[in-house]
């Protein structure tokens, strides 16, 4: 089972972390530069912006991540480092060996990461002095195992945690609350943990995972089995978010599991399968695979090692899917300027695909967003908008419903336009979220997209970005 826990990135075993203003932008008293640190080096995945133009971090992190193992993670607010040339990948460089020199890993081993304005370079000297700052400042969680039990902040767990939760905040940008979660669950008899937080509220529309990402484990696993299982749920998550269709820079996510948790590791040897029967595509639900293993193996005896591995990927699978979509749906909601988080759910299509593409069609509409945030009845636009995403379906069998926490009301019924009452929309257009289902009544697959309305803010936050 998988409980939703206390502690942010810092729940799981062997990982601190310390953060600060050092002044990369001149107003303000936030918070803009991040340090974290795994005792000990941890296997590391990622996914990464689609976007041809990618920030130096990004092309940095894609080198890390390829080499498998990362050992700590320098991240600032303010400027994205993105056409920044050869000088822009020095700085993730001089960055890298600061971190090296201040923690004594490998610089190989760490991750650069940035966001905020595209154009400037980052006062690399500010943030070196920043990073030897953080490194004497780190804070953890103790716990005895493969590390030395350490002192950790005031000793008090509590207040490690509220570090944890100021990181979060440390890297936002335009996001008005911190995006954090943990879960617990079992692996083979161990106790194990996920921590993550993410940053993203606008240039959302990520083609990879979100605009900033972290997850940070104590799992034992294997690289190439974490990258495709990563992959396959970031499709069906992250990658059905759009706040406004642009996808960053600098976009990256990773997923960090130093193996301290102790469990067996996980592996497509383990489960008796083949990496690639892993669907990294997300066109067929890794939930299903999970699903398929444990019922294979449900009359083998109880410790049965095939029984054992399937059961740990089924909660692995559960607890990753809780963060991921936790993540998804809170970034959808925080989006620049929103009022109302907006759903996406189609149902009844021949395949996922279709039904993918078509949420994904109505969730990034403008009109449709406009719409939404002036709680106008207007499903026209979201008609529109499912006729010209280029999937195949039958406008006449298509029925569309709103919803809310203030009822639903069917606005087109097999193609056409019923009668309804525009008070009863206004009411149930209304609340906070505000979910589109659009029923093909042409099969059994379904696809979610989460996303937001499209306000007065949105423009006036991107119209002067930069001062």
């Amino acid at each position: 089972m998988v409980n939703k826990v206390e502690g942010g990135i810092l729940a799981a075993r062997g990982y601190s972390v310390a953060s600060k203003r050092v002044g990369i932008k001149p107003k303000g008293e936030n918070r803009d530069l991040t340090l974290m640190m795994s005792d000990t080096p941890a296997t590391v995945v990622g996914t990464f912006t689609r976007n041809v133009v990618k920030a130096a971090p990004v092309k940095w992190d894609m080198k890390v991540v390829a080499g498998g193992k990362a050992s700590a993670i320098v991240v600032n607010t303010g400027i994205a480092n993105a056409a920044t040339g050869d000088e822009g990948l020095e700085n993730c460089r001089r960055e890298a060996a600061a971190v090296s020199k201040a923690l004594g890993v490998e610089r190989s081993q760490v991750l650069t990461m940035s966001t905020g304005v595209i154009g400037p370079q980052i006062p690399i000297e500010k943030i070196e002095q920043g990073i030897m700052d953080l490194s004497k400042c780190l804070v953890g969680v103790p716990y005895t195992g493969t590390a030395v039990l350490r002192p950790y902040f005031n000793g008090n767990k509590a207040n490690a945690y509220m570090e944890a939760s100021e990181a979060a905040k440390a890297i936002m940008t335009t996001d008005t609350i911190p995006k954090e979660i943990a879960v617990e669950f079992e692996m083979g008899g161990k106790t194990c943990h996920i921590g993550a937080m993410c940053k993203g509220s606008g240039m959302i529309h990520p083609n990879m995972g979100t605009m900033l990402g972290f997850m940070l484990s104590d799992i034992n696993i294997e690289r190439e089995f974490a990258q495709r299982l990563l992959r396959a749920v970031v499709e069906r998550t992250f990658n059905m978010v759009s706040v406004d269709g642009d996808t960053s820079t600098n976009d990256t996510f990773v997923w960090l599991a130093n193996g301290l948790a102790g469990n067996e590791e996980l592996s497509a040897d383990t489960l008796g399968i083949k990496l690639d029967d892993i669907d990294e595509s997300g066109d067929t639900d890794v939930r299903d695979l999970a699903k398929k293993l444990t019922d294979r193996t449900s009359r083998l005896l109880e410790g049965t090692p095939e029984k054992q591995a399937a059961l740990d990927f089924a909660e692995l699978v559960e607890a990753i899917y809780t963060v991921m979509e936790y993540l998804a749906k809170t970034m959808a909601s925080d989006g620049e300027g929103a009022t109302r988080l907006f759903i996406v759910k189609v149902v009844g299509a021949p395949d996922y695909v279709t039904a993918k593409t078509l949420a994904k069609a109505v969730v990034t509409s403008s009109l449709t967003k406009a719409a939404i945030y002036g709680r106008d009845a207007n499903c026209g636009r979201v008609f529109c908008a499912m006729g010209y995403s280029g999937a195949k379906f039958d406008p006449d069998k298509v029925d569309i419903t709103m919803m809310s926490s203030e009822g639903s009301i069917k606005m087109i019924e097999q193609g056409k336009l019923p009668e309804f009452s525009e008070e009863e929309a206004l009411q149930i257009l209304s609340p906070d979220e505000v979910t589109a289902i659009c029923d093909l009544h042409d099969g059994d697959f379904e696809a979610t997209a989460w996303g937001c309305d499209l306000t007065h803010e949105y423009v006036t936050i991107n119209a002067d970005y930069r001062s």
